[in-house]
């Protein structure tokens, strides 16, 4: 007989191995599995970087043999279209597993049932749901993607002891220590996109980039709502040598832009900055899932924030809470741990060095 707690057991080192490679699997997402024969892991993989090979034909392919009678743990249903590659649940057919535990369901329409069928019609025990909401956390950028047709969205702020998010006049404000800016790099690096408006970019000039040793390729797209395209050429966010950027001049008036609008746009598009025109921030988040970018994360700055929040278009929370004082010149923030908005569940809390991490997340 099966001890459930054997299946939450694998599924979750399933669960473990996806976030190896969380942000790094182009519009795939990043899938975990293991393949587990006489209580022993025989194969464990995660989707390749790219998107592609998939987890659980590397998985196979460890496991060998030992795949005949197995069973294999995998955090997103297995494929059941032929793409560049053939069907992952094809391959799990081939292999000879006899049980495949599976923790959500795949939404896209190619796949959403069709891998869970092609199983059971080969005979395979086919097992779904098991640990269903720590898989989902993970997957929800992707889930979002296909069930909403929009990104993801995170917003981030780091706010001081008396509730400030920076200095008037001053542009950027070290809020938080190293160890904290640290795990901001380790979010950016998981993150399809980052976004920023036009007056952080202009006042701080930042790169928006990972700035960690070996991880400057996981940079994000960067993204300033700029409805006037006042970005300065040249600027960190214009070398688009650093990572792509996007100009995205959000509301009506921007197709009335003047002419010097228009000029700006020009210029700016000829430093490959994309230049996109959206009627509202809903629509902007539409565009980026048709582009294939599944999250975003929102940086700065109060105004920004303030905005994504009142047209309700946060899902998940990162409020960093730091030591220091600002101030009575201070920039108040948006958001505090007291006033976060009724619909979202702190998950989860973490200290680095003096600071607080509180992360939030909205029912999904």
């Amino acid at each position: 007989m099966i001890d459930p707690r054997d299946d939450e057991r694998f599924m979750g080192a399933a669960i473990r191995i996806a976030r190896q490679h969380l942000g790094q699997t182009s519009t795939n997402p990043s899938v975990g599995c293991v393949i587990v024969r006489d209580g022993l892991i025989v194969g464990a993989a995660v989707t390749a970087r790219g998107g592609r090979p998939h987890a659980e034909t590397q998985a196979l392919a460890k496991a060998g043999e030992a795949a005949r009678g197995a069973t294999a743990y995998v955090t997103l249903e297995p494929c059941a279209h032929y793409g560049r590659t053939p069907p992952c649940a094809n391959a799990l057919v081939a292999a000879g597993v006899a049980r495949v535990v599976i923790a959500v369901v795949d939404p896209d329409p190619r796949v959403s049932g069709g891998g869970i069928g092609i199983l059971r019609d080969a005979g395979i025990v086919v097992e779904i749901g098991v640990l269903q909401k720590q898989a989902m956390r993970d997957l929800r950028p992707y889930l979002i993607r296909h069930v909403e047709k929009r990104a993801h969205v995170t917003l981030k702020l780091a706010i001081s002891a008396d509730g400030m998010i920076g200095r008037q006049g001053e542009g950027q404000v070290a809020i938080t220590g190293p160890i904290a800016r640290t795990q901001v790099q380790l979010l950016r690096a998981e993150t399809d996109a980052i976004l920023v408006g036009i007056g952080t970019a202009k006042a701080d000039n930042p790169e928006l980039t990972v700035r960690l040793t070996g991880m400057d390729h996981l940079s994000p797209f960067r993204i300033v709502l700029d409805r006037r395209c006042e970005l300065p050429v040249p600027s960190k966010l214009a070398d688009t040598t650093l990572a792509p950027t996007i100009c995205a001049c959000c509301g009506d008036e921007v197709f009335r832009c003047d002419e010097a609008s228009q000029s700006r746009s020009h210029a700016l598009q000829a430093v490959g900055v994309e230049v996109w025109q959206v009627e509202s921030l809903a629509a902007l988040l539409n565009r980026l899932a048709e582009h294939g970018l599944s999250s975003l994360m929102v940086e700065g700055g109060a105004a920004v924030a303030k905005a994504f929040l009142d047209q309700d278009l946060v899902d998940r929370i990162h409020l960093y809470q730091g030591a220091g004082l600002v101030g009575p010149e201070g920039l108040a923030s948006p958001l505090t741990k007291d006033n976060i908005p009724s619909a979202f569940t702190l998950f989860r809390r973490a200290v680095f060095g003096a600071d607080l991490l509180l992360e939030y997340e909205r029912d999904f």
